[in-house]
């Protein structure tokens, strides 16, 4: 893989690279095996590391990035780096210190983008996922424009070189755009996306917009029991996908990727 060329424009002038590690992983996965994932990783030629706050291992994502830098594999500039803002912190006075408690964690100066996780705010505090005694979220009332102009002062202050979302739908894309006073566009919207979910109208609106597409769970849902039904089918057992995959002699993930990269996506082999 060649860096330089395999990557798209924001329109913020930084460039991201189209194909991108994730560094989600379900509880019962050891801590150290992000380490030890993301320093394979970008030994293979990965340049773009895609994690957050709330997968608990950015620690171990900083390591592998520190160690791989400092044995002269790459230089920081050479790396894309990605963290979001959990659904806890999205109050605006809560962002710049969670993306500084990011920022220590990983032991970096800046992150090359950050993004709103979810535009869904849920009650300031230690859980990640606060519930009520009868186990319902505990939902906080905040206005995205304010949580976006928090990140807006996030890049300014150095802190990020990028600001993105994740999983908005366009029309919480537009009342970030049409906001009065709107300084820095959302660079991308990551989502899930895959031949079974292709987002073809959410796609068209954000190309409109200039907001670069970036696909998780790439390869099909997460298979993970109250997520997904597990009776649905398994995209990566799909009989066209592994017909196109046989005419010509490569896996049904490459199929799956590459179909994400021709539609001008970008990717996330892993999250």
């Amino acid at each position: 893989m060649d860096p330089k060329s395999q990557r798209l424009r924001l329109n913020d002038g930084h460039f991201i690279p189209v194909l991108g590690f994730g560094t989600y992983a379900p509880e019962e996965v050891p801590k150290s095996e992000a380490l030890e994932a993301t320093k394979y990783a970008i030994e293979v030629g990965f340049r773009h590391i895609d994690s957050a706050y709330l997968y608990q291992n950015e620690e171990q994502v900083g390591q592998a990035i520190r160690s791989k830098i400092a044995d002269g594999t790459v230089k920081r500039e050479d790396i894309f780096y990605t963290s979001k803002l959990w659904a806890t912190f999205l109050r605006p006075e809560l962002v710049r210190p969670a993306l500084e408690k990011s920022l220590k964690n990983l032991q970096l100066d800046y992150v090359d983008l950050y993004i709103i996780h979810f535009p869904v705010a849920l009650k300031p505090g230690e859980e990640l996922l606060p519930t009520d005694e009868n186990g319902k979220a505990l939902f906080d009332t905040v206005d995205l424009c304010r949580t976006w102009e928090a990140l807006e002062k996030c890049k300014d202050a150095g802190l990020t070189k990028s600001i993105g979302v994740s999983t908005f739908n366009h029309q919480q894309l537009e009342r970030i755009l049409n906001k009065p006073g709107l300084k820095y566009k959302p660079v991308c919207n990551q989502v899930e996306c895959h031949p079974y979910l292709n987002q073809s109208k959410l796609l068209d609106f954000c190309k409109s917009k200039d907001i670069i597409p970036v696909a998780y769970s790439a390869l099909g849902s997460q298979r993970v029991k109250g997520w997904v039904n597990l009776n649905h089918p398994v995209l990566l057992e799909d009989p066209v996908l592994h017909a196109i995959a046989k005419k010509h002699k490569q896996t049904s993930a490459v199929i799956a990727l590459r179909y994400q990269l021709q539609r001008g996506v970008v990717v996330l082999a892993k999250s």
